[in-house]
């Protein structure tokens, strides 16, 4: 009888967790939205496949400089087949500046050659499909999902996941699991927007390292954020 109680205590005790993170996502979007209004990708693209290709080069590079060299780039190749047939040596050439272009040009070939082979040369538009191609991952596939698709998906990317466990709406470490916790707590119809907020927030305010809690906004919502009021 007691386990039961027990069991029954925690159960609403994640339940009252649950609503109470639910809340204070609420409140969080609607203050980041004001500070990054139209929050979205700052990677350049015009079709999903050209996000695929902006995605992998902005590995370990800013958006900046990805934006710089696509311009080019997404001029010289203009499908799936464009990158699968073009020599490996060249594609390196093409994408440089971005930096661990040897990688990033195999990886670039290998899910293009996956498309013409498997698709038709046409990106899917789900998550199963996207996830099948060489080298990209749910982190990719949810961002062109709901970037160009409209199809919602949480995109964890290293500031998201950074600013996941800060604010305290996960306690994993594995993008998966973390994804999947924040299915929990964000409205569907926010998903990628929370995602872009997060992104956003990591690069402008809560900075690995050095976060700029006296400008943070959401500091009173944020379990870091609250035990730096705390402890100073």
């Amino acid at each position: 009888m007691l386990v039961a109680r027990r069991v029954i205590c925690f159960e609403e005790e994640g339940e009252m967790g649950r609503e109470r993170d639910e809340k204070r996502v609420g409140h969080i979007i609607e203050i980041l939205s004001r500070e990054y209004p139209n929050a979205r990708t700052a990677l350049h693209f015009t079709n999903p496949l050209e996000l695929l290709v902006a995605t992998v080069l902005s590995a370990q590079c800013t958006d900046e400089r990805v934006n710089k060299v696509t311009q080019d780039l997404f001029k010289k190749y203009r499908s799936a087949k464009d990158y699968a047939g073009v020599d490996v040596a060249e594609l390196e050439e093409d994408i440089r500046p971005t930096g661990f272009f040897r990688n990033k040009a195999k990886a670039i070939k290998s899910f293009s050659t996956d498309l013409v082979e498997k698709f038709n040369g046409d990106v899917p538009d789900n998550l199963d499909d996207l996830v099948s191609l060489s080298g990209i991952g749910r982190k990719t596939a949810n961002l062109v999902l709901g970037e160009v698709f409209g199809i919602p998906g949480i995109v964890v990317d290293t500031h998201v996941l950074r600013l996941s466990k800060l604010i305290g709406l996960t306690t994993n470490t594995d993008a998966t699991k973390v994804e999947f916790d924040l299915m929990e707590v964000v409205p569907r119809d926010q998903w990628i927007g929370f995602s872009n907020l997060l992104i956003l927030h990591g690069r402008a305010i809560c900075i690995a390292r050095r976060p700029k809690h006296g400008e943070c906004k959401i500091v009173d919502l944020c379990e870091e954020g609250i035990r730096w009021k705390r402890e100073g």
